[in-house]
């Protein structure tokens, strides 16, 4: 049994994240058109039909702008907290809408999802690992800064999403007005480069992969971060999640090796 993963976009325009294991597969968040996601799910190989459901991290266009098309069109129950859906304004039918918990497991076939909470400027926002036969992968993006619980779940993974968003060089002498700065950088806005470099040394060197996600266009560079992951001597495999296109897919399975299905321009770097 292996659990596989891959990004069909990360970036705020847009981010959907994608998991499966043999029989079935979820999205995390939706928040490129269906179309785009049908086309980067076609060129990967991969089945819109193996979807089983959408998991919601929280309300912001950036990861719900796909959902109400996707959901109608394949039928597929999307898993939100109930003051996300209100504040999301998502049209959707009665019969696909789920809630979850916090820390409350949501089993879809062998997949298991646990949603907990994080610090972000939503109403209610929430990450989630996802467990299949022993291996876990979690999606750690839009943090404020790592709270107990990223730590925690964070530690149990065997691969991430985490975000890597801003640069403070790149931020603190970009184009954007203080008051955005300051939001960016504060408790509730997004992990920066060095805040996730060492979530990752103290909590996640046992990894087999790591894609570092929601990277800003305009304060960061892929190349800056990954120079500052250089640093850390481990042998994960250490990947850029495109905020442009798909990535690769991965696959974590006893051999931990990572399986690459299809041709991608992300920019990618092994760290041994």
């Amino acid at each position: 049994m292996a659990l596989s993963f891959a990004s069909l976009n990360s970036g705020s325009n847009g981010n959907c994240y994608y998991l499966e294991n043999e029989q079935d597969a979820i999205f995390v968040d939706a928040g490129i058109s269906c179309r785009e996601t049908e086309k980067r799910m076609d060129r990967l190989g991969l089945a819109m039909n193996k979807i089983r459901a959408i998991f919601v991290s929280h309300e912001h266009a950036d990861h719900i702008r796909g959902i109400t098309v996707i959901a109608k069109k394949y039928r597929l129950p999307v898993y939100i907290t109930d003051l996300t859906l209100n504040r999301s304004r998502l049209i959707l039918d009665s019969d696909l809408i789920r809630t979850f918990r916090a820390h409350q497991a949501v089993n879809i076939g062998d997949l298991v999802i646990t949603p907990f909470p994080k610090f972000h400027d939503a109403t209610e926002p929430h990450s989630f690992t996802i467990k299949s036969k022993g291996f876990t992968v979690g999606v750690f993006t839009d943090i404020g800064f790592p709270c107990e619980h990223v730590i925690r779940y964070f530690g149990e993974c065997h691969a991430a999403f985490l975000e890597a968003n801003y640069d403070e060089y790149l931020l603190d002498n970009g184009r954007y007005p203080y008051h955005l700065k300051a939001r960016i950088k504060g408790r509730d806005g997004h992990l920066s480069n060095k805040q996730a470099l060492d979530l990752f040394s103290a909590n996640g060197t046992h990894m087999s992969h790591l894609l570092l996600s929601h990277l800003s266009r305009d304060n960061n560079d892929p190349r800056t971060v990954m120079e500052l992951f250089k640093q850390v001597k481990c042998s994960t495999i250490i990947t850029v999640a495109s905020r442009d296109r798909e990535s690769e897919i991965y696959r974590i399975a006893d051999s931990d090796l990572p399986a690459k299905r299809s041709n991608s321009e992300a920019i990618q770097f092994s760290l041994f």
